[in-house]
């Protein structure tokens, strides 16, 4: 277990995304190359079937994990505080919870996907491919929540290596098993989606297995496991705080999707490319934003009210480097990275990827700071702003789904989600400046506190 709350802010914070950063590269690369073997030996439409219900699954896992870390806020602020058996109890808490979620969620989504496929307007050339393997990847999810907990509560309590070797595993496992099954075997799409849950359980496993067995004073004992009313309500609001937030940034996603999939099955293949590269060069800025809420939060704990605004403010630089990085990478690297995800070399496809690509990442330095933000306010217990930016982010993009991309075609597409940013950032910084004039007044009567116990020694 790793404590934040004491040395360099700056130095803690990237020592802790770090290993965050390279499992979130870990899996988008895998995506890439999923999608190179895809493409390759099944072809360019099985290509797109995956990408068009690549938003229905990261709605699925950007729920699971939106949760799971909501309930490693109260772990991570009783950790820093020292209250070890407090922090047993929401661990305890937080596992039931996460089972009776993936129940409820599996069951669900298995009754409404063909449903919502046919409501997103999933092109009729792709229908039967994407519905196969969306299926299968839907039976998964226990998988996804056996990691995601066991990494998130990790997480809480300062350890992020151990999830990225984990992932790391199920990485090359998936890659292996993706050639065997869709090359070898001559399985198809069913063939990628099955080798993805047995890699994803594979990595639910290893992690859950070394928290049981190296981290024992996360393991609740005895009446631990007992419900307790306050608790379990603490844990509903954060978690369904962070699920909610991540499920309104999906269900965004997929709405605009539909927008989309209206354009045909050249734009939604080139549309995919780029998100897949878009998505793999913004994880630095996100994986250093999820670190500020375990920053945030345990030294919240702690009391160390000037550390949480130093460590903020060295968060904003350090993702405004990684933005400029990232999009210089893609202005230079965009047409070949292209080309080789989609594996073709029609000229329409590519240079609209391209446009979409350079578009995007040139409002990095919006993005970044976004994510710290963001984070950072679920950290200090703020739940209202991040949560009401999402639904701004919701909302905009169906305005965009309904009345600009009709109008403005693919360019509309391009210019929402940087539009988007900039609206959520104006509004997140409100929110932080509010937040900001709380964490001042605690570390006033912190001070004055302080002194009070001086002059009576």
């Amino acid at each position: 277990m790793r404590e934040l709350t004491k040395g360099s802010p700056a130095k803690v914070i990237m020592t802790f995304a770090l290993p965050i950063i390279f499992g979130n590269l870990l899996q988008q690369l895998y995506n890439l190359a999923d999608g190179k073997i895809v493409s390759t030996y099944v072809g360019t439409k099985a290509f797109a079937a995956v990408g068009a219900t690549a938003v229905i699954a990261n709605l699925i896992i950007g729920f699971v994990n939106g949760v799971t870390q909501g309930f490693g806020i109260p772990v991570s602020r009783c950790f820093g505080a020292g209250d070890y058996k407090n922090m047993r109890r929401y661990v305890a808490g937080s596992f039931i919870m996460t089972v009776m979620m993936t129940l409820i969620l599996t069951v669900g989504a298995l009754l409404g996907i063909e449903g919502l496929l046919h409501i997103l307007e999933t092109p009729a050339d792709i229908m039967e491919q994407s519905l196969q393997y969306i299926r299968i990847i839907i039976m998964g999810t226990v998988f996804i929540a056996l990691y995601n907990y066991s990494a998130n509560i990790l997480r809480a309590v300062g350890e992020s290596r151990i999830p990225l070797l984990c992932l790391a595993v199920a990485v090359v496992l998936n890659i292996f098993l993706d050639i065997l099954f869709v090359h070898t075997f001559s399985m198809g799409l069913a063939g990628a989606a099955h080798a993805t849950n047995i890699a994803q359980c594979i990595a639910g496993v290893l992690c859950m297995a070394y928290l049981l067995l190296k981290f024992r004073e996360l393991v609740p004992k005895g009446e631990e496991w007992q419900v307790q009313g306050r608790k379990y309500q603490e844990m509903t609001i954060f978690g369904i705080s962070l699920g909610m937030m991540s499920c309104f940034v999906s269900i965004g996603t997929v709405i605009f999707q539909t927008a989309v999939n209206r354009l045909g099955t050249k734009i939604v293949t080139a549309h995919i490319a780029a998100r897949r590269i878009e998505e793999l060069t913004n994880v630095p800025m996100l994986c250093t934003g999820m670190a500020m809420t375990t920053y945030a939060s345990q030294n919240l704990g702690a009391g160390e009210y000037g550390r949480i605004k130093k460590g903020i403010n060295q968060a904003f630089v350090i993702v405004l480097i990684q933005g400029v990085i990232f999009t210089a990478f893609c202005w230079i690297f965009g047409h070949p990275l292209i080309r080789w995800i989609t594996s073709s070399k029609d000229s329409y496809i590519i240079d609209t990827a391209y446009r979409y690509l350079t578009r995007n990442t040139s409002f990095y330095f919006v993005l970044g700071p976004l994510f710290v933000l963001r984070c950072s306010l679920q950290g200090l217990e703020h739940k209202v702003i991040p949560v009401a930016s999402s639904i701004l982010e919701l909302v905009l993009k169906v305005v965009s789904t309904i009345w600009i991309v009709p109008v403005l075609g693919y360019t509309g597409v391009i210019y929402t989600e940087p539009i988007i940013w900039i609206f959520m950032t104006l509004m997140l910084i409100g929110g932080y400046v509010r937040a900001l004039k709380q964490i001042n007044v605690a570390e006033r009567v912190k001070v004055e506190s302080a002194r009070t116990d001086d002059k009576g020694r």
